[in-house]
C-alpha cells in the first residue's frame, strides 16, 4: 500500500468476557482500564472497535483513559473467520486439527469473513498519506489480531490459525513507507497484574506462564 507517513497500528483483543459473552466480566473491565492507562499519552487519531458488546465495552473503558480520542464502530474490526483454508494449504500433520476447528463455520461465515478480512487490510494497514505519522487503536477479537499479524509477517493466509492473543494484551505493528511491516510488540501484558494475565489463552499453553 502507498503512503508517505508511518502508521502505528495498536491491536487489542477485548477484555475477558462474561460467561455468556454478552459483555465483559469484572476482570475484563479491569484489564481494559489498566490498558487505557498504559496508552495515555499516545497521540491516537482514532479508536476503532468491533460491534459486539465485549469489544465495544473494552474500547469505551480504554477511551475513558484517553483525551478526546474518537471511537468508531467498524464491522471490519468484528469477530469473524478471516480465511477458510483448503486442506492442500495446510501442513499435513495438522490439517485434520485445523479443519475440525473450522468445521462449524456456516456458509455465510465462510463467505462474509474473507470479505471483512480484506476490508480490514484496506482500512487498518499500510503507510498513510500526509506528513504526520498516525497512531490508531483497533479493539477486536483473537482472529483478527492473528490475521493482521500474519499479514505483517507475509505468512501464508492459513497461518492466522494457531496464533493466540490474550485478553487486553497489546500488539503493535509499524507500517513505514518503503519498508516491510514490523511487529514491534506482540501479546504484551506488562500493564496487567499476574492474576489478570493469560485470560483467553488456551489452558494447555498457560501451565508454564
Amino acid at each position: 500500500m502507498t503512503g508517505t507517513a508511518t502508521r502505528y497500528l495498536y491491536l487489542v483483543r477485548h477484555g475477558e468476557a462474561a460467561p455468556d459473552e454478552g459483555g465483559l466480566a469484572e476482570g475484563g473491565r479491569r484489564q481494559a482500564t489498566l490498558l487505557g492507562r498504559r496508552l495515555r499519552g499516545v497521540p491516537f487519531a482514532a479508536v476503532h472497535h468491533g460491534p459486539l458488546a465485549r469489544a465495544e465495552q473494552t474500547a469505551r473503558l480504554i477511551g475513558d483513559q484517553l483525551e478526546n480520542v474518537p471511537l468508531h464502530v467498524s464491522e471490519a474490526a468484528g469477530d469473524y473467520v478471516p480465511h477458510m483454508p483448503e486442506r492442500a494449504e495446510l501442513p499435513a500433520d495438522s490439517a485434520d486439527f485445523f479443519l475440525r476447528f473450522l468445521d462449524g463455520a456456516t456458509e455465510e461465515e465462510r463467505t462474509r469473513g474473507p470479505e471483512l478480512a480484506r476490508r480490514a487490510l484496506e482500512l487498518f494497514t499500510g503507510p498513510v498519506d500526509g506528513e504526520e505519522d498516525r497512531h490508531e487503536l483497533v479493539v477486536t477479537h483473537n482472529f483478527l489480531v492473528a490475521w493482521l499479524v500474519r499479514d505483517a509477517m507475509h505468512a501464508p493466509k492459513w497461518r492466522w490459525l494457531g496464533l493466540n492473543y490474550c485478553n487486553a494484551a497489546l500488539t503493535v505493528i509499524r507500517y513505514a513507507p518503503g519498508r516491510p511491516a514490523s511487529v514491534l510488540l506482540s501479546n504484551d501484558m506488562r500493564h496487567l497484574p499476574a492474576e489478570l494475565r493469560w485470560t483467553g489463552f488456551p489452558p494447555e499453553a498457560r501451565s508454564w506462564a
